[in-house]
């Protein structure tokens, strides 16, 4: 399926992006280029597959929430630009 310059137009109008005509000719087919591969995966006989939500089996590969030792205030700030008084010090930004 190939995608004309008007298309790629509306389609950047409705993504509120401002593109060159240059860049038009580029997305219009990078995005031809992804339409046709769809069409392609269309194509694949998926009658046997059973439908999933992802491709993977899910893990949960977090640790065990268990108390551990915290950081002393002196480890905590050993590594900040700028302690000051036992607290971080961060630039103002509100003037």
């Amino acid at each position: 399926m190939r995608i004309n310059p008007a298309e790629v137009e509306k389609i950047a109008s409705l993504a509120r992006l401002a593109i060159t005509e240059n860049e038009s000719g580029t997305y219009g087919s990078q995005l031809s280029n992804i339409l046709e591969y769809i069409e392609k995966l269309g194509e694949l006989d998926t009658s046997n597959i059973e439908p999933t939500s992802n491709a993977v089996g899910l893990e949960n590969v977090t640790g065990n929430d268990e108390p551990s030792a915290c950081l002393s205030r002196d480890e905590a700030l050993s590594n900040a630009p700028d302690p000051s008084n036992g607290f971080y010090r961060v630039p103002r930004i509100i003037e």
